[in-house]
């Protein structure tokens, strides 16, 4: 795709409220991945300035701790919890995105004080390790280990720690799915719920929307194949884990209820949507939902009714499923 980004080669346009930003946006080439961190950082602080990055919230209290991993280590999280809510709460650990090697708490801030604040839960955000200083399996193990915390000492927090769900966005999708697998095979409690948003699924890379889509706004087929070679190793040979890439996964019976959602112009449509059908075909109740005229990662774009529309319907999807 060439010129515009919001008319040219697409079946149809981009929804109207993101036309603007798929002009704007910055394409960022992730053969770097401290350049690619740089650049988050600048959207952040560019978005705290704007007014579009929402830090605090009255009706929502947030602290940052750290979980021990067993083995030395400590996973950074911070908590979100709705103020003067006493009782047991269900919880969300949610995941983020940033192809397995940007991202940090501050990354989807707004949306899990948004989550904590709509659907009345504890939020969850976990800061796991990143490639390629820590490749696979290394941010993994430590969303197993936030994960396995909130069921042991969630109580204390408190969280009904038989009401947990686990939700990711892009690679965090990829680290949802996968921590279902382990729970599952490793004989864990599993989550009540998953949500994979516009999740990565598969290291293979071979659907139509990822052939066709070389150059979206936001993310593009490219810069999947330096996502992968970061997360698992350039020039890797054998086989690729399940819970590296969950698409390989030969079982997905017993997996926990789930929703996926997916984006018309995006590099990871197709495998996120083959996905669900596998859990559908596999007995596992499963709601997929794809956006028409969006592009990865737009629902973060918070002045944009269709974005707007998906995070409202993510928060009635986890208070209807949990509860």
């Amino acid at each position: 795709m060439h010129g515009d980004p919001a008319t040219t080669a697409l079946a149809h346009p981009i929804d109207p409220g993101l036309r603007r930003t798929a002009r704007l946006y910055r394409r960022i080439d992730h053969t770097d991945p401290l350049a690619v961190r740089r650049e988050a950082a600048r959207r952040t602080r560019l978005a705290r300035l704007a007014g579009l990055w929402n830090g605090t919230d009255a009706r929502v209290r947030v602290r940052d701790t750290l979980i021990e991993d067993g083995a030395g280590g400590r996973v950074p999280v911070r908590i979100y919890r709705p103020t003067g809510v006493t009782e047991a709460r269900p919880a969300v650990l949610f995941l983020h995105g940033g192809a397995f090697l940007s991202g940090d708490l501050d990354f989807e801030h707004p949306r899990c004080l948004e989550t904590s604040r709509e659907t009345g839960f504890v939020v969850v955000a976990a800061d796991y390790r990143l490639a390629p200083e820590h490749p696979y399996p290394a941010g993994l193990d430590d969303c197993v280990t936030v994960y396995r915390w909130m069921l042991g000492s969630g109580a204390a927090e408190g969280i009904d720690t038989a009401r947990i769900a686990v939700a990711g966005s892009s690679a965090g999708g990829a680290l949802t799915a996968a921590l279902c697998l382990r729970s599952r095979e490793e004989g864990i409690s599993s989550p009540v719920f998953q949500m994979l948003l516009y999740p990565v699924t598969d290291d293979r890379m071979d659907t139509p929307s990822m052939a066709a889509f070389t150059d979206t706004p936001a993310w593009d087929s490219r810069n999947c194949v330096h996502m992968w070679d970061h997360y698992l190793g350039r020039g890797r040979v054998g086989s690729v884990s399940a819970y590296a890439a969950p698409a390989r996964a030969a079982d997905l019976s017993g997996l926990p209820p789930a929703y996926v959602m997916t984006a018309e112009y995006d590099p990871l449509r197709d495998e996120g949507a083959a996905y669900a059908r596998r859990l559908t075909a596999a007995g596992v109740p499963t709601e997929l939902h794809q956006f028409p005229g969006t592009f990865h990662a737009f629902d973060t774009l918070g002045q944009a009714t269709v974005s707007h529309r998906a995070r409202y319907e993510h928060y009635a999807v986890l208070r209807t499923a949990v509860n």
